[in-house]
């Protein structure tokens, strides 16, 4: 196994909730994929707040994904 040293400053090291200043890569890798999806979640949810978009139902949801792929189909 080879090592690879990365810096990460502390700022990183709180945000990432790293707790050990050694991991297995697949683990580093999983620990930064899951904080980066939470925040691509938070900028969705919020995104779906500004543009009113999280006050939709299921059935407006369904009815705009529906005619989203209609769309799609008549332009390819």
């Amino acid at each position: 196994m080879k090592n690879i040293n990365i810096a990460v400053s502390e700022g990183e090291i709180s945000k990432y909730g790293l707790k050990s200043t050694n991991y297995e890569f697949s683990t580093l890798v999983d620990i930064v994929s899951r904080e980066l999806s939470k925040q691509k979640l938070t900028e969705s949810i919020e995104l779906a707040e500004k543009y009113g978009l999280s006050k939709m139902t299921m059935n407006e949801i369904t009815k705009e994904v529906r005619a989203n792929r209609k769309h799609a189909k008549t332009r390819s």
